[in-house]
């Protein structure tokens, strides 16, 4: 059982934010900048790709509904809706979540680092190929 489930299940405490028969969200504990909040469905899905469609469909608005919320609510400049799946993208939590972290300027902004990989025309070509569906 993830810590999730035991949230959910009110076996560890959390700030929730918002519930409903699908999904489950809460402020994150260890949070990126303030009002960083946590979207979980309530079936334990390890990653995005386990997620049936319609439970996806669900969240993915609820995620919407609060980010919006939060960046009103606290006057942010921003947000960031974010994924990790699997430990190599550092998922820490084997429970699929979205994170909700407000921007504002002169924050800390931990996740717009934009690093020159070097690609040439060729090797976008290339993946372009590859990766098209």
């Amino acid at each position: 059982m993830t810590i999730f489930e035991k949230i959910i299940k009110g076996e560890i405490p959390a700030y929730k934010i918002y519930e409903d028969d699908v999904v489950y969200s809460f402020l994150d504990a260890k949070p990126h900048n303030i009002g960083h909040i946590l979207v979980i469905p309530k079936d334990p899905y390890p990653i995005l790709s386990d997620i049936p469609d319609e439970i996806l469909q669900h969240l993915i608005v609820v995620v919407k509904k609060i980010a919006i919320n939060t960046q009103k609510v606290l006057n942010a400049d921003g947000y960031h809706i974010l994924m990790n799946n699997g430990e190599k993208a550092d998922q820490t939590v084997p429970h699929a979540h979205f994170h909700i972290v407000p921007r504002s300027d002169g924050d800390n902004n931990l996740y717009t680092k934009i690093i020159d990989l070097g690609l040439e025309v060729s090797d976008f070509k290339s993946l372009q190929e590859k990766l098209s569906l």
